[in-house]
């Protein structure tokens, strides 16, 4: 019998790259509520109908993602991240060379993304609640294994 429960607790992020290996998980990250997305940027699919009704599919080789931390205002892993975009950019040499592995060990879920560049870096907010601080990634090729949770013992 599967039984079909999940726990952010079970998820082991990380980014490592010129200037730095950070974590973006665990009980010392402060992984905001929203959590780390990764969202294809663009359709593996074209498809064209013609006059006639007639139609044809094209495949695209894009694998390149966005994936975007979500952290607490209070995190460490901000200053961190900092850091190392404030490294990356000041050369074109350090600049998209990072790789970012998320990995749910309960699931048997793996995500690879290589070629990782900070799209940005967002500026300080300071309100009456401390909010969150989000970081945005481009990722050049994403590889991506789900996996269907623990065999039964």
């Amino acid at each position: 019998m599967r039984y079909p429960t999940y726990s952010f607790l079970d998820v082991q992020a990380a980014i490592v790259g010129p200037g730095g290996a950070v974590p973006l998980s665990g009980v010392e990250a402060g992984v905001a509520e929203e959590g780390i997305t990764i969202e294809p940027s663009g359709d593996k699919n074209t498809m064209l109908v013609g006059a006639d009704g007639s139609f044809m599919h094209s495949l695209h080789a894009d694998k390149s993602a966005t994936v975007t931390v979500r952290l607490l205002k209070t995190s460490t892993v901000n200053a961190l991240l900092q850091n190392m975009y404030n490294y990356q950019t000041t050369t074109s040499s350090n600049h998209g060379r990072n790789t970012i592995v998320i990995r749910d060990v309960a699931r048997g879920d793996t995500i690879t993304c290589y070629g990782c560049a900070f799209a940005r870096a967002q500026g300080p907010a300071y309100a009456k609640a401390g909010g969150t601080v989000q970081w945005t990634f481009h990722c050049g090729r994403v590889e991506a294994q789900l996996g269907i949770g623990i065999p039964e013992i």
